[in-house]
């Protein structure tokens, strides 16, 4: 099984960057994991919210496979403790066969045609958190789930 992160616009704050892009190399030791990042849409000053959600999720459903298992992390999702994270990623790792996909989308989240192509809903917290700062809390999430699969020092009760 192979996991990836899809993200709508690139990530611009260089300390994000630099956080992400360690976590990521460490949960690439566990498994295998990629960042596919979708180019943000141009002149969007001309948009409304619902049409730029709409183009955006045309790009994302560009992205997915036949047999990708999809999960959008979205407010609205189910809330997972860090362990139960862990116990969710194991059983994710037994049943999915192909590609394990996660979705952060932009700034107005995600089109109806998302939603419905979506397994699951997961929520990262009950506060709000920019898009951005989002990513980074979610690999930081996956790489402790690893390794509280493996019983590493990492997480502490």
């Amino acid at each position: 099984m192979r996991v990836t992160l899809l993200l709508v616009g690139k990530t611009v704050n260089k300390h994000f960057v630099e956080l992400i892009d360690d976590y990521a190399s460490r949960v690439k030791h566990y498994i295998s994991f990629d960042i596919i990042t979708i180019p943000e849409l141009k002149n969007t000053k001309n948009l409304s919210a619902e049409q730029q959600k709409q183009q955006e999720g045309e790009l994302i459903l560009k992205q997915l496979q036949a047999g990708d298992y999809t999960v959008l992390l979205d407010e609205h999702g189910k809330e997972l403790r860090s362990i139960e994270f862990s116990k969710y990623m194991e059983q994710k790792m037994q049943t999915v066969s192909r590609r394990l996909v996660f979705i952060i989308g932009g700034p107005y989240g995600f089109s109806p045609d998302v939603y419905a192509k979506a397994n699951e809903k997961l929520s990262l917290s009950k506060m709000t958190f920019s898009h951005q700062m989002i990513r980074l809390i979610f690999v930081e999430q996956f790489y402790r789930a690893m390794t509280i699969m493996r019983g590493e020092p990492y997480h502490h009760e």
